[in-house]
């Protein structure tokens, strides 16, 4: 490496580092190896015949010097760092407002495990950055051509395979703005830092600083930002050298970058050799880390040997999403508000160098300037000039005292005075003035020529902020906003996918700024303006769609075989733009991503029944689909058959309850679906009740959701071919144990007819009449509570039972108990609860001087008068029928719906109930000899 290295710009300083290193280290080992072998990476990169340019991720003087190379060398190939497949968006930056992130989505997943679905990488783009400086040049100039060689978005987990789950950002935000780029895995273009914890620590600790970012501010951003770009080339490739020598990271992590190298140089050469582009007329974008590459295939006379695999079967889908200052931040594992100085510095380099930075033409958001933008002129072949030492001087010479701006620290200082005021802090001029000495003091005390933005803030959370915070900010996030803030980019209307772009078009009707972030209100009246009928569905679906508080619903409901009148909804639909681009990626529709999701739910593996019950539903609400509801109901029949467990049986009950119910009203026939599921559900559930009763895993209400299914759907199963003995065996093998389920059992026992409601009363004081078991009466009445679910006729019964258990129970039994009953009542019947409430106030008087008088109805003598009537007699057939006589006006109306026409005979003094069996004497010839078997 000597040899090689002779005659080379950098002997001197080679040198120098030579000696440094015997007499630091005692001794030229492994610290002279460190440093002369940084020296050559930086030897090798300069002499390299395609220029390299290193850059770090949104730092401002490479954004700066970037923009001064590109009007210098006016290349006409531009090779960028970045995901070769994300190429084809890059031209609709211009559409959207920065910052932005250009993103590759997967939500089919082939090749890799199937819990890393749903694959994203991002690659967060602002103004302020290098790369989007050579992508403003390269597709606004014309003859230029921008080609991405990084690996692709597949690769980046093909290369992560081996893992056990894919790598995301390390530090998780919490605030929605840092939340933009969700679990996306993150392309660090750029990303510039080390990666030896000692190594940080130490600078850090001997640069004064806190966070990495002020160390980069202090010591890289402000010397380099107006230096030339030799120097700053020089500077870049050392940094990148020095932190891949001494501390390279995991292994894992070094094979992926040596990888990602050997990558981008074989696609460069690809691109040479395909086009014979010569290199001088080229130039490579990529991180300070990854231009002092050491692999063989670096360089442009680099060796062919490494192999690119083929892509995944996996479907990529790519499109911008909007990212923030904060998302970057949490990306990069940056300090707070460090983009934002960032970006308030690059506004600074550009008004002092007198750079004109590229824009992309119609860039949103950017100024428009007065005069024309003019056309690059192509580029004049000039002989390259052998490169000088510029790293000697940088190194030895002192950091330049820049004169103290004074303007601009005492604008700052009233500014931050300001804003504290409005955010009820009681700031004064006086804290003006101290916040402008105690910048100037601490950075005298860290040895800065003049005070940071980070030394700013500093003396501004010392001298306003004191023992509270009065509102919801304190002084260190008002110093982030005065120095530009978190700012958010956004997605323009022409960048959005279709489908996207259909949502905005169908919701036009609205009237509303939906783009902008925010709430909105929204005011729907359906009766005066019907056509809005279609916006409140793509509503209802967004609402299924997208996170909480997308488009949420203040008025107005939809449920089965219902519509509301009148509707409100809070939208905030540009707050949560990249959610709404994602659905994007599924397909062209809302209702054709709903459509793939409920299917994908209901066919899942571990789907349950209650679950693909309620896809079957929400195909009915949202999409009005009979063919998807008919596909889905057959597959909830199928997951029904193969369940072993109860644990589904309330939520199948009341979404069978529901869809029964609608079905019954807006179809003249039930589906074959639902006609199949009560009869297999029927046989289902009998076969499970006996275990059910007994099994400690099955809860109360479980079980009272099994025995409500068998009541409410017996007749229909009874109907279709399903045998009634099947349920009476059920009940003759269930022998539970457990109080709750005994009194269950009872309860359905009465409604069978097996026990009558005396049995039940005289059990139950049973029950009151034995010490022994009072303590657990008010388990007993948990489940009488839950049997309300399969027969609510019991309501006024369970009313009995807790009147008397309060009527009998001596106070030294009663007073501990009545905790346990109402934290009982509570926790296990909190929604059958109203029911026992509403009996109880039917039954109960309703004033209170009518207490004392009153008499309980299940304790009243009956009359001396009272005597049980048939069920058929004549006389009992004219009472019943006095009503309809008296008031014909009902049965009228009834008889015109229906169509039927006919007069009313005249009332007979005795009319006779056999009358009608001798008219229709069929029925009874048929039930003769249904029973003697005749």
């Amino acid at each position: 490496m000597s040899a090689l290295s002779e005659g080379t710009p950098f002997e001197a300083l080679r040198g120098q580092l030579q000696d440094a290193a015997t007499e630091f280290a005692d001794g030229p080992d492994a610290l002279q190896g460190i440093l002369l072998g940084i020296v050559d990476d930086v030897d090798r990169a300069v002499r390299e015949p395609l220029e390299i340019f290193p850059v770090c991720h949104h730092s401002p003087a490479s954004a700066v010097a970037m923009a001064r190379r590109l009007r210098e060398k006016q290349p006409k190939v531009v090779y960028l760092e970045l995901c070769e497949d994300m190429a084809p968006l890059l031209s609709e930056l211009r559409n959207c407002r920065l910052p932005v992130a250009v993103q590759a989505f997967a939500s089919e997943v082939k090749g890799f495990p199937a819990e890393w679905a749903p694959l994203s990488v991002v690659a967060p783009i602002t103004e302020a950055s290098a790369e989007y400086q050579a992508i403003a040049y390269a597709l606004d100039t014309p003859g230029v051509e921008l080609v991405l060689v990084d690996r692709s978005s597949d690769h980046v987990f093909q290369w992560q395979a081996g893992e056990k789950e894919p790598a995301g950002p390390d530090d998780r935000p919490a605030e929605e703005e840092a939340a933009l780029h969700g679990d996306a895995v993150g392309v660090e273009i750029g990303d510039l830092r080390p990666r030896f914890a000692e190594l940080e620590e130490h600078l850090l600790h001997h640069g004064r600083v806190r966070h990495w970012s002020e160390w980069w501010h202090q010591y890289v951003e402000l010397p380099l930002g107006d230096s030339d770009h030799d120097t700053y080339r020089q500077v870049m490739l050392l940094i990148g050298s020095l932190f891949r020598r001494l501390a390279p990271g995991d292994m894992g992590r070094v094979r992926v970058d040596e990888d990602r190298e050997r990558y981008m140089w074989t696609r460069m050469r690809e691109h040479l050799a395909a086009t014979g582009t010569d290199p001088e007329d080229c130039l490579y974008v990529c991180g300070a880390f990854h231009a002092s590459s050491r692999v063989e295939e670096f360089g442009v006379g680099g060796s062919d040997t490494f192999e690119i695999t083929p892509p995944s079967e996996s479907t990529w889908r790519h499109g911008l999403i909007p990212s923030s200052h904060a998302a970057i931040e949490a990306q990069f594992g940056l300090a707070a508000g460090s983009v934002s100085i960032a970006a308030t510095q690059w506004a600074k380099n550009l008004k002092r160098t007198r750079v004109q930075p590229f824009r992309l033409a119609g860039q949103a958001g950017a100024k428009k300037t007065a005069k024309p933008r003019k056309t690059a002129a192509p580029a004049v072949p000039v002989a390259p000039g052998a490169p000088s030492d510029k790293l000697s001087g940088f190194l030895q010479s002192p950091p330049a005292l820049d004169r103290l701006d004074e303007a601009e620290l005492l604008g700052w200082s009233v500014e931050i005075v300001r804003s504290a005021r409005r955010n009820g802090y009681l700031a004064s001029t006086a804290d003006a003035i101290a916040v402008f000495e105690t910048s100037i003091l601490l950075a005298g005390m860290r040895d800065r020529a003049r005070p940071t933005p980070y030394d700013f803030q500093d003396a501004a959370v010392t001298c306003i902020e004191k023992e509270t915070v009065p509102g919801r900010r304190d002084v260190r996030r008002l110093v982030e906003i005065l120095m530009g803030g978190d700012r958010i980019g956004q997605v323009g209307y022409d960048a959005l996918p279709p489908l996207a772009r259909d949502v905005h078009d169908r919701l036009a009707p609205l009237d509303l700024k939906l783009q902008q972030r925010g709430v909105q209100r929204a005011l729907l009246d359906l009766t005066s303006q019907p056509e809005l009928r279609q916006c409140s569905d793509v509503l209802w679906m967004l609402r299924h769609l997208m996170p909480h508080g997308a488009a949420r619903p203040i008025m107005g409901e939809r449920e089965l075989g219902k519509q509301s009148v009148q509707e409100s909804w809070d939208l905030a639909l540009g707050t949560h733009q990249r959610a709404l681009i994602e659905l994007g990626y599924e397909g062209v529709s809302i209702e054709q991503v709903l459509e793939q999701r409920l299917r994908r739910a209901a066919y899942a593996p571990n789907a349950t029944t209650a679950q693909v019950l309620g896809a079957v539903e929400d195909a009915v609400l949202y999409l009005r689909s009979g063919r998807l509801a008919d596909e889905l109901g057959t597959r909830a029949l199928e997951v029904l058959a193969t369940e072993r467990s109860v644990d589904g049986a309330p939520e199948v009950l009341r979404r069978v309850r529901r869809l029964l119910a609608y079905y019954r009203i807006s179809r003249p026939v039930l589906p074959s679906w639902i006609e199949s599921f009560a009869k297999t559900g029927y046989a289902h559930y009998c076969t499970l009740l006996p275990t059910a009763f007994t099994d400690e895993d099955a809860t109360v209400r479980q079980v009272a959701a099994m025995l409500g299914f068998l009541f409410s759907m017996e007749s229909l199963a009874l109907s279709l071919g399903c045998d009634r003995t099947q349920l009476d065996l059920a009940f003759a093998q269930s022998h539970p144990q457990e109080p709750s389920r005994v009194a269950l059992l009872w309860a359905a026992q009465v409604q069978l007819g097996q026990l009558s409601r005396a049995e039940l009363r005289e059990r139950c004081d049973g029950l009151l009449a034995n010490p022994l078991v009072v303590p657990a009466y008010p388990r007993y009445l948990s489940g009488f509570l839950h049997a309300l679910e399969p027969v609510p006729q019991l309501a006024d019964f369970v009313v009995e039972a807790v009147s008397n258990a309060f009527a009998r129970l001596p106070d030294p039994v009663l007073l501990p108990w009545l905790p346990t009953l109402i934290t009982t009542l509570r926790s296990e019947g909190a929604d059958l609860a109203p029911l026992l409430i509403r009996e109880a106030g039917r039954v109960f008087p309703g004033r209170l001087a009518a207490l004392d008088a009153w008499v309980p109805p299940w304790q009243a003598a009956p009359g001396p008068g009272a005597q049980a009537v048939p069920a058929v007699t004549g006389g009992g057939s004219a009472r019943r029928a006095a009503l309809l006589g008296a008031h014909p006006e009902t049965c009228d109306s009834v008889a015109e719906l229906l169509g039927c026409e006919g007069t009313w005979d005249a009332e007979t003094p005795e009319p006779s109930g056999a009358v009608l069996v001798g008219r229709h004497p069929e029925t009874a010839a048929a039930v003769e000899l249904l029973l003697t078997g005749g």
